[in-house]
């Protein structure tokens, strides 16, 4: 995307479970981010967790300075019957690996009233944990910073304002809510002296057609014909079922998806009689260089468009 200055690359490099490897970097050669998606899937019956397992990594070139994490824990509600909505929570840790400098966010569960949906907070502190500033949002809207004793006095009115409201309110049951809880304000209170980090970019107006999905997600799978003598037959844009499932063709995009399977369970039995083990092409596993943990590491080469003995995925 020589428009928004990346590139990006990613290949599924395990089927069971299923993970993916993904590699961006900046055409101006300012950034680097890698990492894989490993999803850990638990049911509830009416909700389904995905505990991420993957590492992320970004390198920021100008500054020399590279960061990791592992995302928040991510929970699908009503997969059954109901309105969907997503909540994710749980503790992320930022680590620059440069300056031993670490934020460390909560992502907050929805909680019983729906206050605390979406919302993120945390601190970045040095390498001796003395807490430098306070950040404070929701991850669907907005994040802003502010120093960390402004941060905490606002706390504790807070709680002092919520306990005095429970005192007064009965308290319902404990159960998961079954429809999304509207939070009791739609945006979040600026404390005073903040500084604004991040806000959302507003959906496009035809986004609720388009499964809610952002500009970026939309044009994901984008195809104009001067790419198709550019990518490789494997690139995913390609792949019919999906291509008529966006046209609205749905029972033709069943029937492809159907052929789709038996045909690469067929190329997995030919494999197996062969002896011939599955590689993956622009990915390997090796160690982070940050982190010291298994990861897989981008191998190169995709960006020459030298693309040679490509299975027959399609």
């Amino acid at each position: 995307r020589d428009d928004l200055g990346f590139r990006l690359l990613s290949e599924q490099v395990s089927h069971h479970p299923p993970i993916s490897a993904f590699y961006a970097e900046g055409l101006n050669n300012d950034f680097v981010f890698h990492g894989s998606i490993y999803p850990k899937l638990k049911f509830w019956g009416k909700s389904v967790e995905a505990e991420p397992k993957g590492t992320m990594t970004l390198e920021l070139l100008e500054h020399n300075e590279a960061y990791t994490w592992t995302n928040p824990t991510c929970c699908v509600h009503n997969i059954i019957v109901g309105k969907l909505w997503i909540e994710q929570y749980g503790n992320v840790e930022i680590t620059n690996h440069k300056t031993g400098e670490k934020c460390v966010l909560s992502f907050k569960p929805c909680g019983l009233f729906g206050k605390e949906l979406h919302k993120v907070e945390g601190y970045i502190q040095d390498k001796s944990k003395k807490k430098l500033c306070a950040l404070y949002g929701k991850w669907t809207e907005c994040l802003y910073s502010v120093d960390p004793a402004t941060f905490e006095a606002y706390k504790k009115n807070d709680k002092k304002n919520a306990e005095e409201k429970k005192s007064s309110k009965q308290v319902g049951n404990t159960e998961e809510p079954d429809e999304m809880p509207l939070p009791d304000s739609e945006s979040v209170y600026v404390i005073p002296g903040s500084i604004l980090l991040w806000k959302i970019t507003p959906r496009p107006p035809n986004s609720a057609q388009m499964y809610n999905f952002t500009s970026f997600a939309m044009a994901l799978n984008e195809l104009d014909k001067e790419m198709e003598s550019v990518i490789p037959k494997t690139d995913c844009r390609l792949r019919p079922d999906i291509r008529a499932m966006e046209n609205g063709e749905i029972d033709l995009a069943s029937e492809e998806k159907k052929r789709l399977e038996e045909k690469q369970r067929t190329a997995r039995k030919n494999r197996s009689k062969s002896e011939e083990d599955w590689k993956t092409r622009w990915f390997h596993q090796g160690t982070n260089p940050y982190t010291g943990t298994q990861d897989w590491l981008y191998s190169g080469n995709y960006w020459d468009r030298n693309y040679f003995n490509l299975p027959d995925i399609y």
